[in-house]
């Protein structure tokens, strides 16, 4: 744990950052980002609500991907598309031989209903913006604002990621990091960040280290053979099968894994048969397994594969397991944790840095942090007065706006930090 940062999180809404915070030194280039920063931050609130208003899935965020565009290419940025149908990258150069820094917003929605009541909600039924996605796209459009605003200030080179299917496993990283996005001119550092409703607005989150755990998703086909529900003996029944698949899973978790490692194997579907007095013939389950073990990350997929077809053939049916993806292991740069905390403290001074619990959730920029060194910090954006207090996921997830230019100006501010300070070494 690092020196300094408090645990306890304080939920008093007076304690939030208030507008216009005196910096250290008047005069200084974070003083000016801030003073930028708040002079765009009625047009970031509206393009983040008309984000809101068109959510689209993974895989098809095409009007999204189209309006990130036409604002990055505005700022005469150099951008990168055509790699697949939905998502770019776009390249800020100072001229100046420095670090290159990335900073990474993911920009797919939930196949969820709204029900936040917000004047703004999604115009698309069955989707929103219910995980901050939203929030993270615009935080990056101001973040490039400033940084171009200023880019006569600064060295090297800064990489902007707008990319796509962050909740549709295996993820968009894999597709960016494929085209090239680390590479020509090589990536030094990677930054993101996330919203987080257990943390009051105007503060933010990190935790060195391992910090999201690795997930692998699979799907379960069970196979057994049609009959009547009277004549269950000339069948074999799929749903039974698939019954002692799941629950037989918890055995996994119990007695094959050391107790020390977290793990947790989950189903979050099942669907099989045709009709009240009929033996199914398949069943199909879908699921998900976490680990914060890198050992046990390795282990899993043969153990759930071999658990599931051994009980299937045990009563006699057959299983087909198919792996639909996987996320590693989300471990967080502390240099670049560093970078962070510092450079919002300088902001902030009134502001507060959280060390925010491990979780056994999956991010895939864990897949960036695979090949080079970075971190993602947790934006509050709690406030109970506005009903800005439900997890992520949930049908009226609410957000508190003031939080998102302490989003983009910490953002900014940071990135300039490390293009100036960063010394490289890490991952390749």
């Amino acid at each position: 744990m690092r020196t300094g940062w408090p645990t306890a999180i304080n939920e008093n809404p007076d304690n939030i950052i208030p507008s216009g915070v005196t910096m250290t030194k008047s005069d200084s280039l974070l003083a000016r980002f801030d003073r930028f920063g708040q002079s765009i931050e009625k047009s970031i609130i509206e393009l983040r609500r008309q984000l809101h208003q068109y959510p689209e899935i993974g895989h098809q965020e095409i009007k999204t991907t189209a309006r990130l565009k036409k604002e990055l290419a505005g700022l005469k940025l150099k951008i990168h598309d055509g790699h697949a149908p939905t998502g770019l990258w776009a390249e800020l150069e100072t001229g100046k031989k420095g670090p290159v820094i990335a900073v990474r917003t993911d920009i797919d929605a939930l196949p969820i209903t709204e029900m936040s009541g917000l004047p703004f909600a999604s115009k698309y039924p069955g989707f929103c913006h219910a995980c901050g996605h939203d929030v993270h796209m615009s935080v990056l459009i101001g973040t490039a604002r400033i940084l171009t605003k200023f880019k006569d200030e600064l060295c090297g080179t800064v990489k902007f990621l707008c990319q796509p299917a962050e909740e549709v496993p295996p993820g968009g990283a894999k597709e960016l990091i494929a085209a090239g996005v680390l590479k020509n001119p090589a990536v030094d550092a990677i930054l993101a960040l996330h919203v987080d409703p257990d943390i009051p607005v105007g503060h933010i989150g990190m935790r060195d280290g391992v910090t999201m755990a690795a997930t692998f998703d699979f799907d379960i086909i069970i196979k057994g053979r049609t009959g009547h529900a009277a004549l269950p003996h000339r069948a074999i029944d799929a749903i039974t099968i698939a019954a002692h698949v799941v629950s037989g899973m918890q055995h996994i978790v119990s007695r094959r894994i050391d107790p020390i490692d977290a793990v947790a194997i989950s189903f979050g579907k099942i669907s099989g048969g045709t009709v009240r007095n009929g033996i199914a013939e398949s069943v199909h389950i879908e699921g998900t397994a976490r680990s914060l073990s890198p050992t046990m990350t390795k282990k899993l997929p043969g153990l759930i594969k071999k658990a599931a077809v051994n009980i299937a053939s045990g009563l006699g049916g057959k299983c087909e397991f198919k792996p639909m993806g996987m996320y590693p292991l989300f471990v967080s740069d502390a240099r670049v944790n560093a970078h962070i905390a510092e450079t919002y403290r300088e902001l902030y001074p009134k502001g507060r840095v959280h060390i925010v619990e491990k979780v056994l959730g999956g991010e895939d920029f864990a897949c960036y942090l695979e090949k080079v060194p970075g971190a993602m910090f947790r934006l509050g954006v709690r406030n109970s007065k506005i009903g800005a207090d439900k997890p992520w996921h949930n049908t009226a997830f609410k957000v508190d706006e003031s939080a998102i230019r302490v989003g983009y100006t910490t953002m900014a501010s940071t990135v300039a930090r490390m293009l100036a300070k960063w010394k490289g070494g890490g991952k390749k």
